[in-house]
């Protein structure tokens, strides 16, 4: 039965009180799926369960995030919807191929992606706003950028918003609020996309993923928020740490696990 309470309540609240921390977290800089993932692997979810459940989570708190940064007007989806159809396109291909295609060349890779991430924010400064807020956003790269990384968090998923928050620095003319924008409103198409496959597929535990989901909401709310007006300068530390951490968590399982 779908909705057989798998974990007893006390657990369950557990679940819902890290994914309030890692909606804050994930809204701000991305990175939440590093406490939700290792949560719901603890609370005794089979594998294939855990991917599903947090990618149900994850769409409750990148939808909520998204939302905010739209109505703030720090995202435009006219501009980005070559972004949007090549996120979309990509995910639904990567969650699909992850039920065949071995992983292990790509997680051994991830630690030094997210790693150069962090050092390219840390050193490299942050990018000044053009002038002109409404300035057009060129879609050259953005139909590669968004099948490229729908791609990733279709199949794996650790770091897609941090890799979208830098590459959106690195190839358009927007400031770390704005990219923070882009960032969680590509991880919303990618996440739905991805869920409706796993949703197919019967990868869902929905009692645990909608109790996430719901914490993950109103912590993406207030993390975006906080976001907003902190401005870049409370996001660069925020992303720097998260990234930093996944970096650590990546390289410890991927390299160094015995499992």
């Amino acid at each position: 039965m779908p909705f057989e309470l798998s974990v007893d309540l006390t657990t369950l609240a557990i679940l819902a009180a890290v994914a309030f921390v890692a909606g804050f977290i994930d809204a701000i800089a991305g990175g939440g799926g590093l406490l939700t993932t290792p949560a719901l692997l603890t609370a005794g979810l089979p594998p294939h369960l855990v991917l599903g459940t947090n990618k149900l989570s994850s769409t409750f708190g990148s939808a909520i995030a998204s939302f905010t940064f739209y109505r703030r007007k720090l995202f435009h989806p006219a501009q980005w919807t070559h972004a949007i159809v090549g996120t979309l396109v990509g995910a639904l291909t990567g969650a699909v191929v992850a039920h065949y295609l071995p992983a292990e060349w790509l997680n051994k890779m991830l630690p030094v992606i997210v790693f150069a991430c962090g050092v390219y924010l840390l050193f490299g400064g942050t990018p000044k706003a053009p002038l002109d807020s409404n300035a057009p956003i060129k879609k050259k790269w953005q139909s590669t950028q968004g099948f490229s990384l729908g791609f990733y968090d279709g199949v794996a998923g650790p770091g897609t918003g941090a890799f979208w928050t830098v590459s959106s620095l690195l190839l358009y003319p927007i400031d770390l609020v704005k990219a923070s924008g882009v960032a969680r409103s590509m991880n919303f198409v990618s996440n739905a996309a991805a869920l409706s496959i796993f949703i197919f597929s019967g990868q869902v535990d929905w009692i645990i993923g909608l109790s996430m989901g719901s914490s993950l909401m109103v912590g993406a709310f207030f993390g975006a928020r906080t976001a907003i007006s902190g401005g870049a300068k409370f996001i660069r530390p925020v992303f720097i740490t998260v990234v930093l951490g996944l970096t650590v968590r990546l390289a410890w399982q991927h390299w160094f696990s015995v499992a």
